[in-house]
């Protein structure tokens, strides 16, 4: 028997998958080239898809290059009682060529990869409803990472392997995170935390609620599962809550002093939302999870929410009588005639209701064309304001069209330094004809 193993190898020999078992190298030689032509190497995918590449396909050549020889020499012919109860398998990886090109386009045209077929894998995601989120499951889908099937695919023929599992080989593209990953759990607390905020805007007897039913659709979880709060739809939000309930600018109804009912629009004077910062001070409370009744930040409030805005402190100017009316807190406390902005050189002094910007006292008004001390000086709609007018002698009546002002409202000294006096920066100035 020893002198039998000295030629032949072992029982139960296998080189390549191919049983050589009590073969000469000889026979060895004869029958590899046979059997690595009638190779196929079977490739089974999930849902039942199986599909398979045979030698023909890759151009699959034998050549051992001596090394079935050297693995017989390397055999003890004494060892073949041992060797009885046991297969020795030999990896001749050099054994056998085939031409990548070949295989690279034979396994392009599988149909693991017809695109109409490929489900792509989905990470574990996030449904909101009844007011919290739950974990909708991650999809494993069926796509192949390319790279990873064809090496295993290629040390599969070398090997000289009939069939590979394309799942236990783990060919298919995974998803990153899974409905038990930790990063999963974490996303959702945060996400549920952010919905838990019910922030109740007042203004004056109205309000707005604002709780998880809009707040999601604001909340977005990217590949990282970090969430984020989209900015933008949070300053949208804000802004229709502005154009609902601010006031700058809109017309308003104004029963004038002599009884007539007038709307009057424009001007600066108004509730105001200051959206960058309530915007900021909004997106902290809905990372804590605040449930607060709150009034929004404003850039400039007016004097009332609820019906009238203007209130009863304010300065009416009736330009087409050219005549001025201070109230405060509903009394009449001075009134005169005016003189307002020049008609004919297109200086009219524009409709609106504004606000007092600040008041200053000896100061001289400049401009392109003129240069003149004032007493009183109370600015309202930009370089436009309230002053008194010394060079004047006559107020009132039709001098505004040919002889008006630059656009300011000129008052007597006395009727200047009574409002002066008795007026609050932020007063309301309302213009019109």
């Amino acid at each position: 028997m020893t002198a039998y193993f000295t030629n032949h190898f072992y029982f139960g020999a296998e080189i390549n998958s191919v049983s050589v078992s009590g073969k000469t190298v000889s026979e060895v030689e004869k029958e590899m080239p046979a059997k690595v032509e009638a190779y196929k190497l079977e490739l089974d995918g999930i849902d039942g898809k199986k599909e398979q590449v045979t030698a023909s396909d890759i151009g699959l050549k034998y050549n051992s290059n001596g090394q079935v020889k050297s693995l017989k020499d390397k055999e003890n012919p004494f060892g073949w009682i041992t060797a009885v109860f046991k297969s020795k398998d030999y990896n001749v990886t050099a054994g056998v060529s085939f031409d990548k090109e070949l295989l690279k386009k034979k396994l392009d045209s599988l149909s693991f990869f017809d695109s109409s077929k490929v489900i792509e894998p989905k990470n574990a995601s996030f449904k909101y409803e009844n007011g919290s989120y739950s974990i909708v499951n991650e999809v494993y889908g069926n796509k192949i990472n390319k790279d990873v099937f064809a090496n295993k695919v290629s040390d599969a023929i070398l090997k000289g392997q009939e069939k590979i599992n394309l799942k236990d080989e783990d060919c298919y593209v995974k998803p990153q995170y899974t409905s038990t990953s930790q990063q999963v759990t974490e996303a959702k607390k945060v996400l549920d935390k952010y919905v838990a905020s019910k922030v109740t805007y007042t203004f004056g007897k109205n309000t707005e609620v604002l709780d998880g039913s809009t707040i999601n659709t604001w909340l977005k979880v990217d590949d990282k599962l970090q969430v984020t709060l989209d900015e933008t739809k949070v300053k949208q939000y804000l802004n229709k809550l502005s154009s609902t309930y601010g006031t700058v600018g809109k017309t308003r109804d104004f029963t004038t002093t002599l009884g007539n009912k007038i709307k009057i629009s424009g001007g600066d004077y108004g509730w105001a939302i200051n959206s960058a910062k309530e915007s900021q001070s909004l997106i902290a409370d809905i990372k804590n999870g605040k449930v607060e009744t709150k009034e929004p930040i404003y850039a400039q409030k007016g004097a009332s929410l609820d019906g009238n805005d203007i209130g009863n402190t304010f300065v009416e100017v009736d330009m087409s009588k050219q005549h001025l009316w201070y109230y405060k807190n509903g009394s009449l406390v001075a009134e005169g005639d005016v003189v307002t902005g020049n008609i004919t050189a297109n200086h009219s002094t524009r409709v609106g209701v504004y606000r007092v910007k600040y008041k200053e006292r000896n100061t001289s008004l400049k401009g392109e064309d003129y240069n003149v001390p004032v007493s009183y000086w109370m600015p309202f709609d930009q370089g436009i304001g309230l002053h008194d007018a010394t060079w004047r002698t006559t107020f009132g009546g039709q001098y505004y069209k040919t002889t008006g002002s630059h656009g300011c409202v000129n008052m007597p000294l006395a009727l200047a330094k009574t409002i002066y006096e008795n007026m609050d920066v932020g007063t309301p100035v309302l213009c019109y004809y």
